[in-house]
């Protein structure tokens, strides 16, 4: 495209031959037209508009900058592409947004308002989070011992202790919804069979990293059917070692290099599954407790193992279920039993729950709500949402 007409004269005016040429060609300046508006998000003191170009960019056709308005206030932000953040804005005040398109020539026409938002201050919450259980190993009487379901991977984020890895009390956005699954045990099974593996527990949202327990690994058995080495808490084996989530919990316990072919103890969220020995089996490592609810519970303790001579292991604290077909401890996070000649005991349930002096405006799901020390706790046990 040719540039504007320049003038002509000492005097800096366009001779009539400029100005028809430039009547008449494509290069006449003209200002951009009105962005499409988007949708407005409050933040803290903030607020994040989205909005798409103009389909008219004027003359020359190259916006070189976009300005979001805030009404009232008259706040701006300024950028180069959607989205584009306003600063500045009070907490607790409902505001609306417009977006202009600036070229070479000026600024064009306001889009239309944004829905209203009111920007908050962020929302801390205290979050413990329990996968599903691992499953027992099971073996028959001549080929050695089952091994304990690993407990389901630990997250806690707040300030009691032991609170490492995993972090201070998280900041949540007023009026996003955050979705919450809570895992599954896994399922035991008969000698010879596959144990199954239970689910993930996990916090979603918009603008928030999402936060996965992982499910316990499976117990394992002689000879070698093997844990499941992605267990938040390592499932126990036979032989070998199994592995864990690093900050989630604890290797499985294995058993010893020959008779009586006992299995080991799953892993739990406070400590590692015992190695089986004779004449019995390994006991489940403990998990860990924590006072979220407003009393101290123990939570994702590893399953025990059971051994050839028919002795077996203790569960871990925290739900870890005693060697045989004991099951995990529901919405504990528990590994299940390892068995012989029988099946094997199920992982326990997860949980999710989440506390804060803030108040929900909305739940799905039914968690159970209490109260403790000012501050209000919901219990998730199944699928559910919640929001600020």
């Amino acid at each position: 495209m040719a540039d504007f007409p320049s003038p002509t004269s000492a005097y800096g005016r366009w001779g009539l031959m400029d100005v028809r040429d430039a009547v008449m060609g494509t290069n006449w300046p003209q200002f951009p037209g009105a962005p499409t508006i988007g949708a407005a998000t409050g933040g803290n003191v903030s607020a994040s508009v989205t909005f798409t170009a103009p389909s008219y960019l004027g003359a020359p056709p190259t916006i070189t900058s976009y300005t979001v308005t805030s009404s009232p206030g008259g706040f701006t932000g300024t950028g180069a592409s959607s989205p584009i953040t306003v600063s500045g804005l009070t907490n607790g005040t409902a505001y609306t947004f417009t977006v202009t398109a600036t070229n070479a020539a000026g600024t064009g026409p306001s889009s239309a308002a944004s829905n209203s938002v009111t920007p908050a201050a962020p929302i801390a919450a205290t979050i413990l989070m329990i996968a599903g259980g691992g499953p027992g190993g099971s073996t028959s009487f001549g080929d050695g011992g089952g091994g304990g379901g690993g407990a389901g991977g630990l997250l806690y984020y707040g300030s009691e202790t032991p609170k490492t890895p995993n972090g201070s009390a998280i900041n949540l956005t007023a009026g996003v919804t955050y979705t919450v699954t809570v895992g599954s045990g896994g399922v035991g099974s008969g000698p010879g069979g596959t144990n199954t593996k239970g689910t993930d527990s996990t916090i979603t949202g918009s603008g928030f990293t999402t936060l996965t327990a992982f499910a316990g690994g499976r117990g394992g058995g002689y000879p070698g059917s093997g844990g499941d080495l992605s267990g938040g808490s390592g499932g126990g084996e036979y032989t070998g070692t199994t592995g864990f989530v690093t900050g989630q919990g604890n290797s499985g316990g294995i058993g010893p290099s020959g008779s009586p072919f006992c299995g080991g103890g799953g892993g739990g969220a406070g400590a590692a599954g015992a190695r089986g020995n004779s004449p019995g089996t390994g006991n489940g490592g403990n998990g860990l407790a924590y006072s979220i609810t407003g009393t101290s519970t123990f939570y994702a303790g590893g399953g025990g193992g059971r051994g050839r001579s028919g002795a077996t292991g203790t569960g871990g604290s925290g739900g870890g279920a005693t060697g045989g077909t004991n099951n995990g401890g529901t919405n504990l996070g528990g590994g299940g039993g390892g068995g012989i000649d029988q099946t094997s005991g199920n992982g326990g349930s997860g949980v999710v729950i989440i506390s804060s002096s803030a108040t929900a405006v909305s739940t799905t799901g039914s968690p159970t709500v209490t109260t403790s020390g000012g501050n209000t706790i919901y219990t998730f046990t199944g699928t559910g949402s919640i929001t600020f």
